[in-house]
């Protein structure tokens, strides 16, 4: 191991004050497409070849995709020939406080589904998720199964609610109150805001927070692991709110009724089911996810009964980090990379 220098020591320390370290350009992109709660984009330099769509969750920004330059999901897949596209939600307002999941996964991902398709020429679109991307995702091509979708890739999507152990505590106090719990707040605040969005999110990894300045000084000399921790930070400034009626129903159908567990989600009646997923579809969990442990995303594998595949791989990292953390590099993203390649290839 190279004992950095003290010059090297002081210009990372400097780094880190100054916030310098890690190299938030965004990948290249041109718009292709916009909508309501849509800008779909397009990674530059463009490929030939079968579409990738990048699917965000609600709450977090699209940059999760894009973290930083050499962590950064679309710059590997750029990189790497595919033909890449994201889609970003932009910002949520209380103006959008109707807005349930029916707007997601009725409108803004089909639309741009059929925009990657036909701006790649007509061919299928394999869409690449996180978290509740992934499982909009699903619900999406569970229900329009006539959309030009390839495959899924959904990555830390838990399904079974019971198995988080974040929200244990909470649960015999909501099932006491019959699930009204939370409802006037959110009814009241117009969703979850982001200062509550990322306070709870910064709560799953409490302990890692507490111990960063430590962690910090004891990584001085190894500027990409500073320059990671500057990019979360970066990530989590940017976290945006919840919709009221969407975020209603993630409350009482996902975490009250726990409709996923079962393979489907009653949304007034209309019943959408998870074995209307008839595409090739792989799943990955993060083996120190807190906020979708492993358990809680490999039920997943067993609601898929149509899909003529279904893939599960476990990879290093929580919530965040096994998306796109420094050790992603060498273990989702390569689960990525050779599912998707058997898919091009099929």
């Amino acid at each position: 191991m190279v004992v950095p220098g003290v010059a090297a020591l002081a210009a990372n320390a400097l780094g880190v004050l100054r916030g310098g370290l890690a190299d938030l350009r965004p990948v290249p992109r041109v718009l292709v497409d916009q909508g309501p709660n849509r800008s779909l984009y397009r990674m530059t330099p463009s490929a030939d070849g079968d579409p990738v769509l990048l699917v965000p969750p609600l709450a977090a920004p699209a940059l999760c995709f894009d973290l930083r330059r050499g962590c950064s999901v679309a710059e590997h897949l750029v990189e790497r020939g595919r033909r890449t596209y994201l889609v970003d939600y932009g910002t949520v307002a209380f103006s959008d406080r109707r807005l349930g999941i029916e707007h997601w996964i009725d409108e803004v991902l089909p639309r741009a589904i059929r925009k990657v398709s036909e701006d790649s020429g007509g061919r299928r679109v394999h869409l690449v998720a996180w978290c509740l991307g992934g499982l909009f995702s699903l619900l999406t091509t569970a229900d329009r199964p006539d959309l030009p979708v390839q495959s899924i890739t959904t990555v830390a999507s838990p399904v079974d609610f019971t198995a988080i152990p974040l929200v244990a505590p909470f649960r015999p106090l909501v099932d006491l109150t019959g699930g009204y719990l939370l409802t006037p707040l959110y009814r009241m605040l117009g969703g979850a805001p982001s200062y509550v969005v990322e306070r709870v999110f910064w709560a799953t990894g409490i302990d890692k927070q507490l111990t960063k300045p430590l962690a910090i000084l004891q990584n001085l000399g190894d500027r990409d692991y500073l320059a990671q921790i500057e990019a979360v930070d970066h990530f989590m400034d940017n976290m945006i709110a919840y919709p009221g009626r969407t975020f209603g129903q993630m409350y009482h159908r996902f975490f009250r009724a726990n409709d996923l567990v079962e393979g489907g989600l009653d949304l007034n009646g209309r019943i959408i089911s998870l074995s209307g997923v008839k595409v090739p579809t792989l799943v990955i969990a993060g083996r120190n996810d807190t906020i979708a442990p492993r358990r809680a995303v490999e039920r997943l594998v067993t609601l898929l009964e149509n899909a003529p595949e279904v893939r599960f791989e476990s990879a290093p990292g929580g919530h965040l980090g096994v998306l796109t953390g420094r050790r992603a590099r060498d273990t989702t993203w390569r689960h990525i990379d050779d599912f998707l390649g058997e898919q091009l290839s099929a």
